[in-house]
This record gives C-alpha cells, sequence and structure tokens, in this order.
C-alpha cells in the first residue's frame, strides 16, 4: 500500500472502532503493514504516535459525552474502553488539564482533537491533512450576517520545535480556554487548523465583534506553566470575517464575505483558507498545517 492508503485505512479503522477493544497490531494488520512501519508513518505525517492518536480521539468524544449527555463517568470510561474510572480520569486529565467531574460542570468546547481526514496531493506519496470541520459546516447553514472571529496561535511551530508537542499541545488548549472564556451562548467554537481557531458568533456590529476579540487578546503575554518551573508565554493574533449567508458551502461562503477594515489582513486570509469544503460534498474540513 501507498503511504497514503495506509493512513486512509489506519484513520478509519480507528475512528470505527473508537468504544471497541482493539490493539495497535490490529490497526497494523487492517493495514497489512507492520507495526514499527505505521508508527513511523504516524509519527511523520500526525506527529503523534498510533496509540497518542487514539487516545485523543477517545478522549475528546468522551469529553463531548460528558458535556451533552448525563451519563456517568464510569459508563463514558468504560464506552471508551477504560477498564476504570480511575484510568480513564488520569487520561483526561492530562489532555484536557481538569478531571472529567470539574469539565463537565464548566467547559463546552469539547472538540480539541477532531478527526483527521486526507488529501492526496499531486506528485507526492504523502497526503495533506484536513480536520474534519462538518459540525462548523452544519452551524453555517443556520447563520446569516454575523461575524467570525478567526484566531491562531503565535509561534506555535518554535514552541514544538524547541520544547516538545506536549507543550505545543498544552498552548493550544489555553488558547481555545481563553477563546472559550468570551464564547456566547449561541456561538461555536471549533478548531479549524493545528493552530488556528474559529469563533462563530451572533454579532452583526463589526465594532462588537472587535470588543470581544480583543478581550481574549487582552491574555498576550501571559504565560502558561509547563514543567519544571518553565513558563510558556502565549499570544494570540485575530481577525474578523463577515458571514454574509445564503451559500451552499463553508468555502465559497468566505471567499465571498465582506471583510471589514478593522481586523488583521493575514490572519483574515488565514482564517479563509483553513476554512474549507469537502469536494466530495461529504462535510466541511479545513488544513492542518501544524
Amino acid at each position: 500500500m501507498k503511504n497514503f492508503e495506509v493512513l486512509t485505512e489506519a484513520l478509519a479503522y480507528i475512528e470505527q472502532n473508537l468504544e471497541e477493544e482493539f490493539t495497535q497490531q490490529d490497526v497494523a494488520n487492517a493495514c497489512y503493514v507492520s507495526l514499527s512501519g505505521l508508527q513511523k508513518l504516524f509519527r511523520y505525517a500526525v506527529h503523534f504516535s498510533v496509540g497518542e492518536y487514539i487516545s485523543k480521539r477517545r478522549l475528546t468524544h468522551a469529553a463531548r459525552l460528558l458535556c451533552s449527555t448525563e451519563r456517568s463517568v464510569t459508563e463514558i470510561a468504560l464506552q471508551f474502553q477504560y477498564h476504570s474510572p480511575e484510568v480513564f480520569a488520569r487520561a483526561f486529565s492530562r489532555l484536557w488539564g481538569v478531571n472529567p467531574s470539574v469539565f463537565r460542570s464548566s467547559r463546552r468546547f469539547t472538540d480539541l482533537y477532531p478527526r483527521l481526514l486526507l488529501n492526496q496531493t499531486g506528485g507526492t506519496d504523502m497526503p495533506n491533512q484536513r480536520f474534519d470541520i462538518s459540525e462548523l459546516y452544519d452551524f453555517l447553514g443556520s447563520r446569516r450576517d454575523c461575524y467570525i472571529i478567526c484566531f491562531d496561535t503565535v509561534r506555535l511551530m518554535e514552541t514544538n520545535d524547541t520544547y516538545g508537542r506536549e507543550a505545543g499541545d498544552l498552548l493550544i488548549r489555553t488558547s481555545l480556554e481563553r477563546i472559550e472564556q468570551e464564547q456566547g451562548e449561541n456561538m461555536l467554537l471549533v478548531r479549524v487548523g493545528g493552530d488556528e481557531y474559529a469563533l462563530v458568533t451572533d454579532i452583526r456590529q463589526p465594532q462588537e465583534a472587535e470588543q470581544l476579540m480583543q478581550r481574549v487578546l487582552a491574555h498576550n503575554g501571559e504565560p502558561v506553566h509547563f514543567r519544571q518551573g518553565l513558563e510558556l508565554p502565549l499570544s494570540l493574533r485575530g481577525g474578523l470575517t463577515k458571514f454574509e449567508g445564503g451559500c451552499m458551502n463553508t468555502a465559497s461562503c468566505l471567499t465571498r464575505s465582506s471583510i471589514p477594515s478593522i481586523s488583521p489582513a493575514d490572519n483574515r486570509a488565514k482564517c479563509r483558507q483553513n476554512i474549507g469544503a469537502d469536494p466530495d460534498g461529504k462535510g466541511a474540513q479545513a488544513v492542518v498545517s501544524v
């Protein structure tokens, strides 16, 4: 199998079996490759091991169930193949920074690690990665004449290179927490790329959207505690784009939007570039650029 086919098969197998018991070797067997070969491919293309990707997807789904159902923590833990609530709570806390009970009572954003989708690029066997942002696509279908605020984490790749992806993951999570603090009841927060996020608001006035954006950016420079006394500086960039509605797919909606002059042009362009539509009409996707 080519790399694209192997990764596509592996991601599909994982997604279909998140609530089932399986091993990393089972994933490799489904793709007809060795586990060591699959691990190398995942680390090169996805930047996680197979096991890490499985865990992040399960805990992302678990977070959604915590916020959308009244099922017990134990029930959710067992559903995603954690054999005790204690093991589940430790894994959940490592990813989300809080235990499941605190998360359920205080958080709304749950899609920290969206499903990865792949597009094959011409002339290369290594595919482009995209996040599945079908939720954003569906949400925009009910919106018109509102502002989308786009954010990205400053120097995330530099943090990954210097301190490792654990540090980068912490900055991503904290970036989303800062945005979530300003998220209104009728707004949708989506991670649209490796270090890019979109907040779909119900705001119609550019000044009000600008004020919300600036409340998030007011935390720029505040350090994030990593480990062993290491403090990581965290700043975001922000930009606005007006969504006018009336379009059938996300890409054309944002391309045809009117853009107010109060926002940084580079970040608006990045937002429009990273929110796109599935060419097969199966759901919106976003480019992963980290």
